[in-house]
């Protein structure tokens, strides 16, 4: 794979994981379903152009999908997971609801065990400091992902 189809491959798998807690964080909130939410995310939210010029990124739609899915599925697991992570006077209700879908999109892919745990972890981190650009989250995240990685797959550390 030549080194620019790689940026790009990455660069839409990081595109991925960002739609992917968007659409978990409008599942919760709306109430929509995984099948509803996924459809509105591929038909109008990757790679759609804007007047201003402004173009959403084109998102790995295998990721997408499988993110959403393994978040739906393993999502009790996820977070109980989470749960553990936390601190025990702030369980998984009581964070914010951003940072709870980030977990769940996170968790989905920990779980799967397809890419690194350390990948996972930074792409999820970043995906902390687009929302929160200002603020301590991202550095909550990768406390939080780093434990949640060692119980999932302990043999990568």
């Amino acid at each position: 794979m030549t080194g620019a189809r790689k940026s790009n491959r990455n660069q839409m798998r990081s595109a991925a994981r960002l739609y992917a807690v968007q659409a978990l964080f409008q599942m919760e909130q709306s109430g929509q379903n995984v099948d509803t939410v996924r459809r509105e995310f591929e038909t109008w939210r990757f790679g759609v152009g804007y007047e201003d010029g402004e173009e959403l990124a084109e998102g790995d739609v295998e990721l997408f999908r499988a993110t959403l899915e393994g978040a739906v599925s393993w999502q009790a697991k996820i977070d109980q997971m989470t749960d553990r992570a936390l601190v025990a006077k702030w369980p998984i209700a009581r964070i914010d609801p951003t940072l709870r879908a980030l977990f769940r999109a996170a968790g989905a892919e920990l779980v799967a065990a397809k890419a690194p745990p350390k990948v996972v972890i930074t792409e999820y981190v970043d995906v902390a400091k687009a929302f929160f650009p200002e603020g301590r989250e991202p550095k909550f995240v990768n406390a939080v992902l780093d434990h949640m990685a060692r119980e999932a797959r302990p043999e990568a550390f």
